[in-house]
């Protein structure tokens, strides 16, 4: 009888590890340094007083800026997926009337820096277009846009990764185009797109902390504000951090748990 194989198990125990040694590890040269330096508790040598009670107060600021963040990834994510399909089965198509288009506004996404794009769209396109939008919508229309760019590539290259022979055999038993997509190439398809869809997805989360150069209210514009109106910017933007980090690091659990077939030894 065949053995199971140990090295799924030992992968997802490490993805843990790596979390705990990197507390560990910067708990370890905090205290070195204290030793080495002889500063009193909670201070530097630059003399900071490291203070997080401060943050109490702003504590609706913050839970506000993070209830927004997430709420805006899924927005962004659910648009860029819808956009992305779309798109990534008119890549398909054999007309260059509707490849060409659609593959030009995939690279100029792919091959500029989202925050040149989120500028362009909040002051550029009002001016072309005649049309007077917020930064919320115009950081929605350029985030659903981007992802889409990168969600396109993943449906087409998961479509084209089904086997040939599945759609001559679907064509042999009399199916349509449409019957042939759904239910055949699509749910194969899905299987090989979903580690990098997760990826993508968590990749969008991340491009929200780039909406305060808009004024959005997401958690970094909060920690922004908090950060000017108390002087405390270490506390707030390492507050930050941990809290994108908490948010993020069991998405990347999940999104390997889906990338492995959900088997929790897998992880």
């Amino acid at each position: 009888m065949q053995q199971a194989d140990p090295t799924p198990r030992s992968k997802g125990l490490s993805a843990v590890g790596i979390a705990l040694l990197v507390v560990l590890a910067a708990a370890g040269v905090w205290a070195v340094l204290k030793h080495w330096t002889g500063l009193p508790s909670g201070a530097t040598a630059a003399g900071y007083d490291w203070d997080f009670g401060v943050l109490w107060k702003y504590r609706s600021l913050l839970v506000s800026g993070l209830v927004y963040t997430l709420v805006f990834t899924v927005i962004c994510v659910a648009l860029g997926l819808l956009v992305g399909l779309v798109t990534g089965l008119g890549r398909l198509a054999s007309n260059p009337v509707v490849t060409v288009p659609l593959r030009a506004y995939i690279e100029v996404f792919r091959c500029t820096p989202v925050l040149v794009q989120l500028v362009w769209f909040y002051y550029a396109l009002p001016v072309l277009t005649g049309i007077e939008m917020s930064a919320v919508v115009a950081a929605t229309l350029c985030l659903a846009l981007y992802g889409g760019a990168f969600y396109s590539e993943i449906v087409r290259g998961g479509i084209i990764a089904v086997d040939h022979g599945q759609t001559e055999a679907a064509k042999a038993l009399g199916m349509t185009r449409w019957q042939l997509m759904r239910r055949v190439i699509l749910p194969q398809a899905f299987k090989k797109m979903v580690p990098p869809l997760m990826n993508q997805s968590i990749m969008q989360l991340k491009n929200t902390s780039l909406l305060s150069v808009l004024a959005v209210p997401d958690l970094l514009y909060q920690g922004q504000v908090i950060a000017h109106d108390t002087y405390r910017p270490l506390e707030v933007y390492t507050f930050t951090a941990i809290a994108y980090f908490a948010v993020l690091f069991p998405i990347t659990l999940w999104a390997k748990r889906m990338e492995h077939g959900g088997a929790p030894r897998e992880v």
